[in-house]
């Protein structure tokens, strides 16, 4: 049956190749993406699946479904396909959106024997607004037993965490003058701004070292002989867990709060992208995916443990479903992602073809979930396990 599953992969490789292709060269910003969305769901309708677009009135996501006449499970493949501002897809969410295509193709062509039902779940705006924040908050994905996905990279990873992320921003508001006539009677803004980072800066040695805080000035004055009346930082905080991600908000908003009393500004202090909480991976479909990756012919030497590489949606997701994100090679240069290098090799027919071979083990990893007796139900007892210990631990 696995067989029968790669080889209905292989038999659409030049499709696959041609979509993912197609989306890399046209890359689209988050809640932009209407090019690849139509790509994609145009495919998804040619293989079959039901297709819901404009899910939650976003109007770039969609979700497909196929369901066996036999119950069973439910397995959601989650494809990305935003692109990043002047890198484009430089984290090679064009691979990660026709990954779960194929693994959905592949998983579809053996489902009316095990029964069960698919999801594709198209996912916006991964990069800010991601569109798995309110998906999971609407319960989009409450009755899902397995959530795949897996993220391109220069080597393998097992599913491992991420961190939380809140993304804050600091509108300071000030008073004008004329900087050299009478400078005294204006309220600097921009002065605002710099004590904030100041105190952030102060702040790192009493955090604990898994917190990145990290910022820009978005606004910062108009001309350098007017005090500015306005100014704006923006800010991701991030940390290994949503508790002290929390708690840290709460102290560089006290830090914001200090640079405003010192100046004189008043001070808003607003959310301008959608918080992510850390990837809760499941343990017992992690361990069935790295079963079928090493099947699949890779040393389990070879595959890393898994690290954070920043944050991601999927963490929402993981706190209303079993999930996991692991990371699958399709380059052999060592370079991060978010990078232009990275871009280009993503491009490459290499790349392509480590996408067919991680949509093989995602889809090879839902076949055992569909067929294993008892497997899925330990992946459901780990996932309730898994979140009982979160929620002691925020308690």
């Amino acid at each position: 049956m696995k067989k029968h599953i790669f080889d209905t992969i292989d038999r659409m490789s030049p499709v696959l190749k041609e979509t993912s292709l197609f989306i890399g060269n046209h890359p689209e910003l988050g809640h932009e993406e209407f090019q690849a969305a139509e790509k994609l769901t145009a495919l998804l309708g040619e293989l079959g699946f039901d297709v819901e677009r404009g899910v939650l009135d976003i109007p770039t996501s969609f979700i497909a479904r196929y369901t066996s006449p036999k119950p069973g499970p439910v397995i959601a493949f989650l494809a990305e396909y935003d692109a990043l501002p002047d890198i484009g897809h430089a984290c090679g969410h064009h691979l990660i959106c026709t990954m779960a295509i194929a693994a959905a193709a592949g998983l579809k062509a053996v489902i009316d024997e095990t029964g069960g039902e698919i999801r594709v779940y198209g996912t916006p705006a991964e990069e800010t607004k991601g569109a798995k924040v309110p998906m999971s908050k609407a319960g989009l994905f409450d009755d899902v037993d397995a959530a795949l996905m897996a993220h391109p990279y220069h080597t393998y990873e097992h599913s491992g965490t991420s961190l939380a992320m809140d993304a804050v921003q600091f509108e300071y508001f000030g008073k004008t003058a004329h900087a050299a006539a009478n400078p005294y009677e204006g309220i600097n803004a921009l002065d605002a701004v710099l004590l904030l980072f100041n105190s952030i800066n102060a702040l790192r040695q009493q955090l604990e070292s898994h917190v990145r805080i990290h910022g820009i000035i978005t606004e910062g004055g108009t001309a350098a002989n007017i005090i500015p009346e306005y100014a704006v930082a923006q800010f991701y905080v991030r940390a290994g867990n949503r508790p002290y991600t929390d708690e840290t908000v709460r102290k560089v908003i006290r830090c914001a709060e200090g640079a405003a009393l010192q100046t004189g500004a008043k001070l808003k202090v607003t959310n301008y992208e959608f918080s992510y909480d850390e990837l809760l991976t499941n343990k017992e479909l992690s361990e069935t995916y790295t079963r079928n990756l090493t099947a699949l012919g890779i040393d389990p030497g070879a595959i890393e443990t898994g690290k954070d590489h920043g944050s991601l949606d999927l963490g929402n997701v993981s706190r209303r479903c079993p999930a996991i994100h692991p990371y699958v090679k399709v380059i052999d240069e060592k370079h991060l992602l978010h990078t232009v290098e990275f871009r280009d090799l993503a491009l490459e027919d290499r790349a392509l073809e480590g996408m067919l071979f991680g949509a093989k083990a995602l889809a090879a990893t839902a076949y055992d979930v569909l067929t294993v007796p008892g497997l899925s139900d330990s992946i459901r007892q780990s996932f309730r396990a898994s979140v009982r210990k979160e929620a002691d631990g925020s308690s």
